[in-house]
């Protein structure tokens, strides 16, 4: 089968022919996968940038962990009614083996992996993964949106480590996947005032305004301060959510919020960023870091998923099947498209 892989530890990815995974042992599913989602983790794995190291060991490794797909065989203990499912899967695969498994605390499980990362992914048209990782999704959602439950978990989780109360006015910055799906979970929970700033984003910003959000602004040729004018007239911000990776605005987004407002940062970094504490104490303001989503919300984000696929199938701009990954890659790298979802050949046709 066509894999899209990470063969070395330096810049580059190859699609190439590699075999189908074995039968499933005891706890595990086969998957026959349907579209898979290019991640911006999956761009700093191509470019090869840093905090990636760990993945050395598991090379050549296949990429790809937003996904979704059928279940095509399920090993011994699996429940029979597993097969044919549709699932999506939670990427963050336990150890089982290390002091907080053994004390039942699998959310500060040390010896994770994750499917796409440290073991093989989804850009193939099988993956084998734990039954205990799939979620499953209603069988009349389109695959390509049953796709996104992994990033919506982590914008979900996001707003969650945010507060956001209704009546917040809130500034995401970073429109791509994680922001846009930021600015739908904060309308959730209530926010009156929704901004969404890029730079030099005007493809992803208007996805943005397709979604429902008029309030966006681009910062090339300005600085953050400048482009949320506007909106600033009227008093400071309760809550920021960086979601661009961008170490530089983190000082900026800071001296955006009120007195109390909370920074919460979602974007990965490839550098540290410089505060002023001093400003920070005085105002009493929070600066918070959000990752990945605990169990439980994701059929949360699966059932807001199956009510608002129309809504939220708007963020995916453009499906190209395995054969064409790598100018997917070159598509999302480009910021031309707000999500790049890869197809099956098969599920195309």
């Amino acid at each position: 089968m066509l894999a899209l892989q990470k063969l070395r530890p330096e810049p580059g990815i190859a699609l190439h022919d590699v075999a189908a995974p074995a039968a499933p042992g005891p706890g595990d599913v086969l998957i026959a996968v349907e579209a898979t989602g290019i991640c911006g983790t999956d761009l700093h794995i191509a470019a090869w940038t840093s905090g990636y190291a760990s993945m050395k060991s598991a090379m050549p490794v296949t990429l790809g962990h937003e996904f979704c797909g059928r279940v095509l065989q399920a090993g011994p203990g699996v429940p029979v009614e597993a097969a044919g499912q549709r699932v999506t899967v939670r990427p963050s695969v336990l150890c089982h083996d290390c002091a907080a498994c053994h004390a039942g605390d699998f959310d500060h499980c040390t010896g994770r992996k994750g499917v796409g990362i440290g073991r093989n992914g989804a850009f193939a048209a099988q993956v084998l993964v734990p039954w205990e990782n799939c979620v499953a999704v209603p069988i009349a959602m389109p695959p390509e949106v049953a796709a996104l439950t992994e990033p919506m978990t982590v914008c979900h989780e996001a707003v969650e480590t945010a507060g956001i109360r209704p009546g917040d006015r809130v500034l995401v910055i970073g429109p791509g996947t994680i922001g846009q799906g930021i600015a739908l979970f904060a309308e959730v929970a209530g926010a009156a005032e929704i901004v969404v700033v890029g730079h030099d984003d005007a493809a992803r910003l208007a996805t943005v305004r397709e979604l429902g959000f008029p309030n966006t602004a681009d910062s090339l040729g300005r600085s953050l301060t400048e482009a949320v004018a506007p909106w600033t007239g009227a008093g400071l911000f309760d809550v920021v959510i960086e979601a661009a990776g961008v170490p530089s605005i983190v000082p900026e987004a800071l001296s955006l919020l009120r007195k109390r407002g909370v920074l919460v940062i979602a974007g990965i970094h490839a550098a540290p960023a410089t505060i002023d504490l001093t400003a920070l104490v005085r105002d009493h303001k929070q600066i918070r870091g959000t990752y990945r989503a605990p169990v439980e919300a994701w059929p949360q984000v699966v059932d807001y998923l199956s009510k608002n696929a129309a809504r939220v199938g708007e963020m995916i701009t453009a499906r190209l099947p395995i054969s064409r990954a790598d100018e997917g890659f070159r598509l999302a790298a480009a910021k031309r498209d707000s999500k790049v979802i890869i197809l099956q050949d098969e599920v195309r046709s």
